[in-house]
């Protein structure tokens, strides 16, 4: 029966696939969902569409940090398909509405990792499971069932297949399980009819708030259904408990059988209409095609032509990681629940959630801002309708209630990019002040900043860290104040933009954390990190050092001119120094003491460019596209972080990152491939092109803009977004004279007195 199902799953999955030359040619066809499931990537593995409310996906039983996302390679036993997942991120939450086929006598437990089949779990291998764009599918080893996944925005499409021997046939529905600190508060199922089951699941976790989950569930045929109040069964129709579970019961001769399973964050009824809205048919084949579509629309966005497929692989499905989130928050009639919990109907835009923030707003926003224009608004006016409700802009935002996880309120420099960037569909004045609100609050030592200039590290942990993100938060409202005109509000914050001075000790030439009364904290090491419980944040003393991209020129000052800056940068990538047992596992990719798989040094191979000295930034960034990552299921070098580490990727690849991520300024590095170009919206594209693009050539040699000489050693979003040709000149030894004028340098004149 296993080698019959085997080849059904095989000649299914070729169907799907289409051998055609059509598929052999899409975008769709380079990306492999399997990078970063393995290792410390923790990302999504299953079936979303682009930015959707719904990431239906296998679940394993969680057995730690690395299993964050719900599902690790190295795993070998399945509970369930939840619902709801994360992609990347260092802590875990949801797993909602987990569904489970299985054949046998009823089971009311998930079993085991030991002993699977003690419950409804099941073993399974990679040689029977398949992931791709718009489908993933696995063969559950210990009942031989085939199960196949498919989903549109809000609807997940489940398609299994049974053994043809009679018996047992059956499906539990578990809401009492969510994922890792996820819990379930209160939950609801019943039976409305012979198809369909429907419910709700209250839970918390990670996001201490009330997170609302609403869900039908459509049969394509009659079932019988047990209701259960965790193992005991409960007659009725309706169950309302903490753990609610729902065994669902098909008849002994059913091989075939088809669930659309539709959510919603609003009710029951909306998760109904979101099935008539989004799946009407019963087409199995047909929404795959319809999501792998929607999914190639958005890779095409980008289309680049190189030998290096490997390369190519990794680009692609870097695209597709970072555009797996933010995730939409409301229903087909753009109803959506606040972060008030209060429900706002018929919303005059579109709600998103799952906000990381403290990970996004360095690279994959400011991405967005070039890629996905048509949706930047809509984040926008999702954070300021989270201010609305709440009365501060959201920090770590996830399913209708933030976590508050990491340090600063990284919403201002998002809102304050796309200010900056003339997107005007929202309210400036709303916009602003949100944010100015929400800078002069007393957030997370923020009353400090106000008070004395400086956080102190006796009252304040991570004191270091959030003084550097607050700074660069200030400079972003001062920017959007001196665009609006607000002269007071724009020295106010640039003198606040200035803050991160009070942090730097000359005696020993870092930041430092200092005390209420002047005085240094005590026992400075610059190598050693202890999480949680130092002056940084996922990071020492070394890696902090860079933290100040909205003042690069104040910065080179304190380190003591370009030379010193340049010498201790070099430093950087070469001190091999421990940083303690109790440093974070976040730490990672460390090439000396630069951590690339941890976001706050990721714009810190680019600030040579700064100090003139752009073929090192080349140099840097080649090696770590290069070194960094892979195709391989342990491809990431640190978590995904809902598409920052891809972004990174995606942006240094095209020869371009953003260093100071709000504004629009970009520096050049080295450009991966031979040609890229971007597609605008107008009709209009932007072309790089790389002459004499082998491996060996990584150093620009000169830059043409449109036909003409540039000599500038970073490009405008405003040059980028009116299309044009990029056209770098490649070569194997450094041009030491590109970009060192210092007319051409960025930010020469920082303004922070």
């Amino acid at each position: 029966m296993k080698n019959f199902l085997s080849i059904c799953l095989a000649v299914a999955f070729l169907a799907l696939s289409g051998c055609s030359d059509k598929n052999a040619t899409s975008l769709t066809h380079w990306v492999d969902p399997y990078i970063g499931t393995g290792g410390h990537g923790h990302t999504f593995l299953g079936v979303a569409a682009p930015f959707g409310a719904l990431q239906l996906g296998p679940t394993n039983i969680n057995k730690g940090w690395d299993w964050c996302s719900g599902y690790h390679y190295s795993d070998s036993v399945l509970i369930g398909f939840s619902h709801l997942h994360l992609n990347g991120t260092g802590c875990c939450d949801s797993g909602d509405l987990l569904f489970m086929p299985y054949t046998g006598e009823m089971k009311k437990i998930a079993g085991t990792q030991e002993n699977p089949t003690s419950g409804y779990g099941s073993h399974y291998s990679h040689d029977r499971e398949k992931a791709r764009v718009g489908y993933y599918s696995v063969m559950l080893d210990d009942s031989d069932v085939l199960v196949e996944l498919t989903a549109t925005e809000r609807v997940g499409y489940h398609r299994y297949t049974f053994p043809k021997e009679p018996g047992g046939k059956q499906l539990m529905i578990d809401l009492k399980n969510g994922y890792g600190d996820d819990r379930t508060l209160e939950s609801f199922i019943e039976q409305t009819d012979e198809y369909t089951v429907s419910g709700y699941r209250f839970s918390t976790g990670w996001s201490k708030g009330v997170q609302q989950i609403y869900f039908t569930a459509k049969f394509s045929l009659p079932v019988s259904v047990i209701l259960l109040n965790d193992t005991a069964e409960v007659s009725g129709k309706s169950l309302k408990a903490q753990g609610v579970k729902a065994n669902v019961r098909f008849a002994d001769d059913v091989e075939d059988v088809q669930v659309k399973v539709g959510i919603s964050p609003v009710s029951i009824e909306n998760a109904a209409q979101n099935i008539v809205s989004e799946i009407p048919e019963w087409n199995f084949e047909q929404v795959v095609a319809q999501t792998t579509d929607a999914w190639e629309k958005e890779l095409s966005k980008v289309v680049v032509e190189t030998n290096d497929t490997v390369a190519k692989r990794i680009f692609y499905t870097g695209m597709y990681h970072a555009f797996l989130q933010p995730v939409l928050f409301n229903d087909v009639n753009n109803d959506y629940r606040g972060a008030d919990r209060q429900v706002y109907s018929n919303a005059p835009f579109k709600n998103y959630t799952v906000f990381s923030l403290w990970d996004t707003y360095r690279a994959a926003h400011p991405l967005y801002t070039i890629l996905q224009p048509e949706r930047v608004s809509d984040f926008v006016k999702s954070m300021l309708a989270i201010f609305d409700q709440k009365g501060c802009l959201p920090v770590w935002h996830l399913y209708g209630s933030d976590t508050y996880e990491m340090i600063g309120i990284q919403s201002v420099p998002v809102i304050a990019d796309a200010i900056l960037k003339g997107y005007n569909t929202f309210n400036y004045e709303q916009a602003y002040n949100a944010m100015k609100q929400s800078m002069l609050s007393d957030y997370k030592g923020l009353n400090f900043v106000r008070e004395n200039e400086y956080i102190p590290a006796d009252k304040e942990g991570e004191s270091v860290a959030k003084g550097l993100e607050y700074a660069l938060a200030d400079w972003s409202v001062a920017q959007v104040a001196k665009k609006l005109g607000k002269e007071d509000d724009y020295r106010l914050f640039m003198e606040r933009a200035g803050y991160y001075r009070h942090y730097w000790d000359p005696s020993v030439r870092f930041f430092r954390g200092k005390n209420a009364d002047g005085s240094w904290r005590e026992g400075f090491n610059p190598f050693r990190s202890e999480h949680r419980a130092d002056d940084y944040c996922e990071g020492n003393a070394w890696q902090y050092a860079w933290l100040v991209p909205h003042d690069v020129e104040g910065l080179i000052k304190l380190m003591g001119g370009e030379e010193a800056f340049v010498q201790k940068l070099d430093s950087l990538f070469v001190l091999n120094e421990s940083m303690g047992e109790k440093a974070s596992g976040d730490i990672s990719g460390l090439i000396g003491q630069y951590a690339h798989g941890n976001e706050p040094g990721h714009h810190i191979t680019y600030l040579y460019t700064l100090a003139g000295q752009q073929w090192k930034t080349a140099e840097k960034v080649r090696y770590i596209l290069k070194n960094m990552y892979s195709d391989q299921p342990d491809g990431l070098q640190g978590n995904e972080d809902c598409g920052q580490m891809s972004s990174w990727y995606i942006f240094s690849a095209l020869g371009f990152y953003p260093v100071v991520p709000a504004g629009g300024d970009y520096i050049l590095g080295s450009p991966l491939f031979d040609k890229a170009e971007i597609s605008l919206p107008e009709g209009k594209s932007f072309k790089i092109i790389a002459l004499n693009n082998v491996p060996a050539n990584k150093y620009i040699q000169s830059v043409k803009l449109n036909g003409k000489p540039y000599e500038k050693a970073w490009i405008s979003h405003e040059d980028i977004m009116q299309g044009g040709v990029l056209e770098l000149t490649m070569g194997n030894v450094p041009e030491k004279s590109f970009g060192v004028k210092k007319q051409e340098l960025l930010y020469t004149k920082s303004e922070i007195q």
